[in-house]
């Protein structure tokens, strides 16, 4: 990441990369974004607003590791976060037409860790597996500096202004999942297809129990660092550890 990018990041908690995925790329994730909902539709959910989503998708679909640990995109995660990665979870979302009234639900993921120079304790990755714009559904982030007090209203803050992440197939974006955000849904006949994946701190407590890990990646792995990677076991990893004799 080049000090510019860096500055962008620390003055506004996120960053569009844009198209990062070459379209070769683009075509084998969205097949098994794709599959993974045809073989799978037991595992997929509604979810938030007009949304439909599978938490587990590292399971049904163990190749989504090429995507969580891109070589184009994980370097420069690390980079922000500062040390090793752990992972979070991995939500595959599908968003369908809608003749509904716009809507938006603000929200932020984790309270700010102000200790950290970015006040970031999980960082989130957005990929768009289709093209985005102000005719989709899509994301939207409200900006905030490291510099800038973090207002609890969320009325004060969208008073700074609101980002709509806009990008072709294969368009990735990070951001700091403390920063006021929404999936914003409006009348439209496209179909929004994401991966949102998180990524913390590997001494830090896990993120939350939406993704079960795999034991192949967290134990039985002959690389360390894949076993590091995953290994922030949350509590339904452990759960299911216990059930199936793990």
């Amino acid at each position: 990441m080049n000090q510019a990018d860096l500055a962008f990041f620390r003055q506004n908690g996120f960053i569009n990369l844009g198209k990062v995925l070459a379209d070769e790329e683009v075509d084998r994730f969205r097949d098994l974004f794709d599959e993974d909902r045809r073989k799978f539709p037991y595992f997929w959910h509604p979810y938030g607003h007009h949304q439909e989503a599978n938490y587990d998708a590292l399971v049904t679909t163990p190749a989504f590791d090429d995507l969580i640990r891109h070589p184009a995109i994980y370097g420069t995660i690390e980079e922000l976060m500062g040390g090793p990665l752990c992972f979070g979870e991995i939500g595959l979302r599908s968003m369908g037409p809608y003749k509904g009234e716009f809507h938006q639900r603000w929200h932020r993921d984790k309270a700010h860790w102000l200790d950290h120079p970015l006040r970031m304790d999980y960082i989130q990755l957005m990929v768009y597996f289709t093209d985005v714009d102000e005719d989709t559904h899509c994301f939207s982030i409200s900006p905030e500096g490291v510099d800038q007090p973090v207002l609890k209203e969320n009325s004060a803050q969208l008073e700074r202004g609101v980002y709509d992440l806009h990008g072709p197939a294969g368009t990735f974006a990070l951001f700091n999942v403390s920063v006021l955000h929404t999936a914003t849904t409006r009348p439209t006949r496209a179909v929004r297809k994401t991966a949102q994946i998180y990524y913390g701190h590997r001494d830090r407590d896990p993120l939350a129990n939406d993704s079960g890990i795999p034991a192949t990646f967290w134990r039985d792995s002959d690389d360390p660092e894949t076993r590091a990677f995953y290994g922030v076991l949350n509590e339904r990893t452990r759960i299911y550890m216990a059930a199936f004799g793990g």
